[in-house]
């Protein structure tokens, strides 16, 4: 009998084939609702079908209960199998591509009559695309560059859907009798921004409780392997779990293993082997008499090899162990570091709360300061203001801060686009009169590295810009950043004393890591948003501080970290 994700890879199927046949967005986005839902319910849907409870799940009507009961009765679907003979299948793997979308798909179909990627590559490749009707040379190179552009992606999970599924887990795994601790592993306590299979570890002196609870968890698709200290599972969706049970007396040397990069790793057992130890995940053994040292914490690992504790974000073998020696690590920053939120959005443009519900959430969060930078008036999609209702939103400011006092202060500010010409949403003496302007690149992500790394550099030499947000546009794991000359652009930024975005949302988590450390390098202010427009996303601020952890970045690096009077002296030294 089918499980849930074959049911929602149907149904997906079926969106993605209607989509490219034309029929009505709002068809399409139904099977995707129902797709989604499937992957998302507590128990199969199944046993709803047993129960005649089909129509119970979430986005499941009457029409598409009935194909549910098709699916399971007889394992196949009429209505997909004669889509599949009105539009080849092989189509749907050309979706994923940017700058393609369902309609050109069907109109290189229809007209060249190609049905597979291998096809449409070379088809784009030999030109024969541009001549197609409402497509032209730009176009065609458009589609190269995106199957250029989606060879070199993973199927890495993106951190934002990792990390909350990894704290279920752990939650469950506490419950179990005998549990001592339990911690995530690999790149995922890293707090990379995609991670591969999820790593789970275990401290318990009863590994077969553990294991027993592990492989019975709900929407499991199949039992990879089960040993007395290592399962595999998968789970509906796909995602792949792997736990590790150890006792509590190693567990330190466990996690430590699991948790460092491959480089970071090789350089510990160095540093072990010059002590005449061997480092496992169990424990060090000393090379010369057999005798072995058993490490419960991580502190004591590294206290064995003569370090102090290197937090899980900086384990890459990007100088953290060299630091260590010499005792400078940094004093990474904190989730509780930070006062000030300077982006966010309301119902003014695309947010979904009310300027007053969205202050007051930030206030509860422990937020000193919010900047509303609700969209300029070009990003029309948004809701986009024009500077007569910036002005409208602007006394509505000053109404909900007397209602607030002094529990925050709230700021009138726009995230104004960087057009695709390099100029700015509004006029110098408008953004002069707001009370700070975050700058953004939105749309022509795909101009070349020189056009659009000069679009963001007219941006942070604008004397009013006071913050690039998300500088490379990038949506993760959809969509890469503009190809952005990042040393020009953070160069730029040192000159006039920008501040560069570490955008905290999971999706984009841009300045990535690397960026951020390099803008730390140069003396740049960073700024950590959330770039909020729901109660939701006010709680995305830890992936931000996790990728300023990264780069090494503390308190003091970070503009959102200060008093509300020292934020309000480095925007009136810019000129507000």
């Amino acid at each position: 009998m089918m499980n849930n994700r074959q049911l929602a890879e149907a149904f997906t199927l079926i969106a993605d084939l209607s989509e490219i046949k034309g029929e009505n967005i709002y068809k399409t986005l139904a099977y995707r609702k129902a797709a989604d839902s499937l992957l998302n319910l507590g128990r199969e849907a199944s046993e709803y079908w047993k129960e005649g409870k089909l129509n119970d799940i979430p986005g499941v009507g009457k029409a598409i209960a009935e194909k549910i009961d098709e699916l399971l009765t007889t394992g196949k679907l009429e209505f997909l199998e004669r889509l599949k003979k009105e539009v080849p299948p092989g189509l749907v793997e050309w979706l994923p591509i940017p700058g393609l979308g369902p309609k050109r798909a069907a109109l290189i179909w229809k007209t060249l009559n190609i049905t597979t990627f291998a096809e449409l590559e070379a088809a784009a490749r030999a030109g024969k695309l541009r001549d197609l009707p409402g497509m032209g040379a730009k176009s065609e190179a458009a589609i190269v560059e995106g199957i250029e552009s989606l060879s070199r992606r993973t199927v890495r999970i993106p951190l934002g859907r990792a990390y909350p599924i990894a704290q279920a887990l752990i939650a469950e795994f506490k419950k179990v009798k005998g549990v001592v601790d339990a911690q995530p592993g690999g790149s995922l306590r890293r707090m990379r921004d995609t991670v591969g299979d999820l790593d789970i570890l275990v401290a318990s002196k009863d590994p077969a409780a553990v294991m027993d609870m592990f492989v019975k968890l709900p929407r499991i698709h199949r039992v990879l392997g089960k040993g007395p200290t290592k399962s595999s599972i998968e789970f509906n969706d796909g995602l792949r779990v792997q736990l590790w049970v150890h006792p509590p007396q190693e567990f330190g040397t466990a996690l430590v293993y699991a948790t460092g990069s491959k480089e970071h790793n090789i350089r510990l057992r160095e540093m072990a082997l010059a002590k005449d130890l061997s480092l496992s995940d169990h424990s060090f053994k000393n090379i010369l008499d057999g005798s072995e040292i058993f490490c419960a914490t991580e502190e004591e690992v590294y206290e064995t090899l003569g370090l102090p504790w290197i937090p899980p974000e900086l384990r890459e073998d990007r100088g953290e162990i060299q630091a260590a020696k010499a005792n400078k690590l940094p004093k990474l920053i904190q989730r509780k570091d930070i006062k000030a939120d300077l982006q966010m959005h309301s119902t003014w443009s695309d947010g979904k709360l009310s300027m007053l519900e969205m202050a007051r959430l930030a206030a509860k969060r422990g937020m000193k300061v919010i900047a509303f930078t609700d969209h300029s008036v070009s990003l029309g999609v948004t809701g986009g203001l024009s500077m007569e209702k910036h002005k409208k939103q602007a006394a509505e400011i000053r109404k909900i801060q007397k209602q607030l006092g002094d529990s925050i202060l709230v700021l009138h500010a726009s995230e104004v686009e960087i057009k695709a010409d390099g100029t700015l949403d509004y006029p110098d003496d408008f953004l002069a009169s707001l009370d700070l302007v975050l700058a953004s690149l939105h749309t022509s992500l795909r101009q070349p590295r020189e056009k659009v790394t000069q679009r963001v550099i007219n941006a942070i030499r604008n004397p009013h810009v006071d913050i690039i947000g998300h500088p490379t546009g990038r949506l993760i794991p959809g969509r890469e950043g503009a190809d952005l000359d990042m040393e020009a652009v953070l160069n730029a930024a040192a000159e006039t004393g920008v501040a560069m975005e570490i955008n905290a949302h999971p999706a984009r988590l841009d300045l990535n890591d690397l960026h951020a450390r390099r803008a730390k390098e140069l003396g740049i202010p960073i700024a950590i948003n959330t770039d909020a427009h729901s109660e939701e996303d006010l709680d995305m601020l830890p992936y931000g501080v996790a990728t300023a952890r990264r780069a090494w970045l503390e308190p003091k690096d970070v503009i959102n970290t200060w008093t509300p009077k020292k934020l309000l002296d480095w925007l009136k030294k810019r000129g507000r």
